[in-house]
């Protein structure tokens, strides 16, 4: 399919103050609303480990991936049971396509993640490319995941395979393209940087139109949409009006007119008072060392969720994994959740 992105010209959304484009809750009634449940799911992590497929290859060739959704997902249904539920097949998940569109090299190596380049030493020079139109269908690997995509879908014909173009919030974007010295760009040129996060995440928003576009779904989502903005926990609270907020407004405005939802790791006790402002339903701190359940509580009445890490289950028994569940529930999450 060809696909070419219009402008990075922003999508804005309606102004505080001002009728609302969006499903925003009622936060006097939202936690009692969402009630509490609990989730577990499966992950293509496991599925790697459990079918012997070098993580390099899963990641470079077609039928590493497929095997790895053959016997490594069956392996993982054998171990875990009926009740884990369906884990559908994907390309590999690389968080980082959107960057690479955007000439951010991706790192391949043997026994662990993707990485990625730093595709510009300055703002002036990232400024400029992101003015260009772009044609995600063309650019950086996307062809090569794209048919990569066509072969899952003939070994998979009876199930839905999903195409895993990576793409995060505006802050972890410009940290993607900039690398470390956004952080100090953020104090040595802010104006600079409001104008590079303008056209960052105006450029994310032309990646969900694509996604939009081959996955033959609508646009703007009207249900609802997700974020992944871990790198913002990195901005300071004093900043995070001026440097976060408005670009969050612009990411949501621009993909949906339904419910927002936002994974952040590692936020601050400080920062959590910047949800309510941009109207969350739901919020998926993960791994936050500086957060627990009863502070999210009393800070904040998103609902949100508390995850018990892989890591911790050679720790915990039966008893103490349900004492965990037990105990964020009364300390006001809405739901536990964990991820094999």
């Amino acid at each position: 399919m060809q696909y070419h992105c219009p402008g990075t010209e922003p999508q804005r959304g309606k102004d505080r103050g001002r009728l609302l484009s969006y499903i925003r809750p009622n936060y006097d009634t939202a936690r009692d609303e969402a009630g509490f449940g609990w989730q577990i799911g499966g992950c293509y992590n496991s599925c790697i480990a459990l079918s012997g497929v070098p993580v390099r290859d899963f990641y470079t060739r077609p039928e590493a991936c497929i095997e790895v959704y053959r016997s490594g997902r069956q392996r993982m249904y054998e171990m875990f049971g009926d009740w884990l539920p369906p884990l559908a097949p994907a390309t590999p998940p690389i968080s980082y396509m959107h960057a690479n569109c955007l000439g951010s090299e991706l790192l391949f190596v043997d026994g662990g993640e993707v990485g990625h380049t730093h595709p510009f030493e300055s703002l002036e020079a990232a400024i400029t490319q992101l003015k260009e139109p772009v044609d995600f269908a063309t650019s950086g690997d996307t062809p090569f995941y794209l048919d990569f995509w066509e072969e899952m879908k003939r070994a998979f014909p009876d199930e839905n395979v999903g195409f895993s173009f990576g793409v995060e919030g505006p802050i972890t974007t410009a940290w993607e393209l900039r690398g470390e010295g956004f952080f100090t760009d953020l104090f040595d040129e802010p104006e600079l940087v409001k104008e590079f996060l303008r056209l960052t995440t105006a450029s994310i928003i032309d990646v969900f139109r694509f996604r939009a576009a081959i996955d033959r779904t609508e646009f703007p989502n009207p249900h609802g949409a997700g974020m992944v903005d871990d790198i913002a926990s990195f901005i300071p609270a004093h900043m995070f009006e001026e440097f976060a907020l408005p670009y969050w407004e612009q990411y949501y405005s621009g993909i949906t007119t339904g419910t927002r939802r936002a994974h952040v790791e590692d936020l601050k006790r400080d920062q959590l008072r910047f949800l309510h402002d941009i109207g969350l339903s739901s919020f998926d701190p993960s791994i936050s060392h500086q957060l627990n359940p009863p502070m999210l509580r009393d800070e904040i009445q998103v609902p949100f969720g508390w995850r018990l890490g892989s890591f911790h289950y050679r720790d915990l028994d039966e008893e103490l994994v349900r004492d965990f569940l037990f105990q964020a529930a009364a300390d006001g999450a809405s739901s536990v959740f964990t991820i094999i």
